[in-house]
């Protein structure tokens, strides 16, 4: 096969089947909701509703493209793209076995870091171009949180970077390999920490209750999207679906091994998927177990309370390396 072929071959490969992980996440969240509130969840289409993503789909591809006449035509209609491209460019770097992905670059973790921060651009510019004061009001919101815990979350996962010595994403995972008492999560103190402080980062970071201002359901009907229909509303999902499982991966393979599992070895991507899905329920439990806290605790929370630990705790970690290593 042509070198130029295999390099488009597989982006396109890994763009498909995170657009089929995107949409069968979604139903696995409702099942599980509705688990969690003794209800039944999407049950008709299909078997045990398995084909409910794909009637859903089918739907919004149907539903009349609405513009607002006040709306910024074209920061309106760019938004959901602007908004769609870095939560898929996430996955450019994310190892699924050794050899297997788009490209594991030397700076990996801070090619995921950095672009996983420009969904806000695409976030705000759909608050704006709707000329919805509480499509605005939303965009601000979640633009103000999403600054906020960026710094934590990006502390957090530098924690196995230090342990590691590489910002490679595919180093980080080989030195978790061989032994589960080598999974970074079970680093004494320090892994226990920064995971958990990596998932509350998670949470706010995608704005998922209980840190979700920017919809507050009954405030803000919608939030940002509030005005989009069809299939512009549909790629905004998919960017917020996408960029969670990203997330999903990404504390996978900084804290439970990545690919590596019992069994023979081209199960690795199974038990990579099998982790990142785990990430995701705990994050989706303690969304559907807790209420939405206000926006000062929110803020209060991550300036007061999480900046400092997981600074601290990045210098703790460093101050551990250097010890480890002999430097002192």
């Amino acid at each position: 096969m042509p070198s130029w072929l295999l390099l488009l071959l597989v982006p396109f490969v890994v763009l498909n089947v995170v657009i089929g992980m995107v949409t069968y996440v979604t139903l696995l969240e409702r099942k599980f909701a509705a688990r969690m509130q003794s209800r039944i969840g999407p049950y008709r289409v299909g078997p045990h509703g398995l084909l409910q993503p794909i009637a859903d789909a089918l739907k919004l591809m149907m539903k009349e493209d609405i513009v607002p006449d006040a709306a910024d035509r074209t920061v309106y209609n760019l938004a959901p793209i602007v908004f769609l491209i870095p939560c898929m460019l996430i996955f450019a770097t994310i190892p699924f076995a050794p050899g297997l992905g788009v490209g594991d670059v030397n700076i990996g973790i801070l090619f995921f870091l950095a672009v996983s921060a420009m969904e806000i651009v695409g976030l705000f510019m759909a608050g704006w171009g709707s000329n919805n004061k509480y499509a605005l009001l939303s965009a601000m919101r979640a633009v103000n949180q999403i600054i906020s815990y960026d710094l934590p979350f990006i502390f957090a996962a530098l924690i196995p970077v230090l342990l590691t010595g590489s910002l490679k994403l595919g180093d980080i995972a080989a030195a978790q390999q061989g032994s589960l008492l080598k999974w970074f999560i079970l680093y004494p103190v320090i892994g226990q920490l920064a995971f958990v402080m990596f998932i509350v980062s998670t949470l706010a970071a995608e704005n998922r209750v209980p840190f979700d201002i920017l919809e507050a359901e009954s405030e803000l009907v919608a939030g940002f999207r509030v005005e989009y229909s069809g299939m512009k509303f549909a790629l905004i999902q998919l960017g917020e679906y996408a960029h969670m499982i990203g997330s999903s991966f990404l504390g996978a393979l900084l804290f439970l091994g990545a690919w590596s599992g019992p069994g023979p070895e081209y199960l690795g991507p199974l038990w990579f998927l099998l982790k990142a899905m785990f990430v995701f329920l705990l994050v989706t439990w303690i969304r559907w177990s807790f209420v939405r806290i206000r926006v000062d605790q929110i803020l209060a929370l991550s300036w007061k309370a999480l900046l400092p630990a997981t600074l601290m705790l990045l210098i703790s970690t460093a101050v551990v390396v250097v010890w480890r290593t002999g430097g002192f």
